[in-house]
């Protein structure tokens, strides 16, 4: 289970006095109490988020790395670009191998086969074939792209 991971990564990290890592790890648990937190305050009596959930929470964190990237570069702030790109490479240890270009493209013909999807209003059902079989391997922007290509 990838919480269990998550929780051996933080122990090794502060037995290693690995302060980077540590920190990180922290933040991504942290996030992912309040996920749990939100998911039993709306009726799920399941003990935590499953872990496609925690795939995707790792997925938005990641995107919202790269995004301070650009600020922090427009900005001049080098030393917090280096910060971050240092919590994307720990965030991206967790996730499983991303799917190439073609591997999307692929999988987004396929899920258009499957759905039998016909127009830009068969999307949405395209995407949630892709979210059920490839959540954490693709990052879905993108395969929103190529399924819009694909769909107009």
């Amino acid at each position: 289970m990838l919480r269990e991971k998550l929780n051996q990564a933080l122990k090794d990290a502060m037995k290693a006095k690995d302060t980077r890592r540590i920190a990180t790890l922290r933040l991504i648990l942290a996030a992912l109490k309040d996920r749990d937190i939100a998911a039993r305050t709306s009726g799920d009596d399941r003990t935590g988020i499953a872990d496609t959930d925690i795939l995707s929470m790792l997925q938005t964190m990641v995107r919202q790395r790269r995004e301070s990237i650009a600020a922090y570069e427009q900005g001049g702030r080098l030393d917090l670009v280096e910060q971050e790109k240092e919590e994307i490479a720990i965030i991206e240890g967790f996730l499983p191998q991303q799917l190439s270009e073609a591997e999307v493209e692929a999988a987004a013909k396929a899920a258009v086969a499957e759905v039998g999807a016909q127009g830009i209003k068969d999307m949405g059902k395209a995407m949630g074939v892709l979210k059920a079989k490839y959540a954490g391997q693709m990052d879905f922007a993108k395969a929103a792209a190529v399924l819009k290509e694909l769909l107009s």
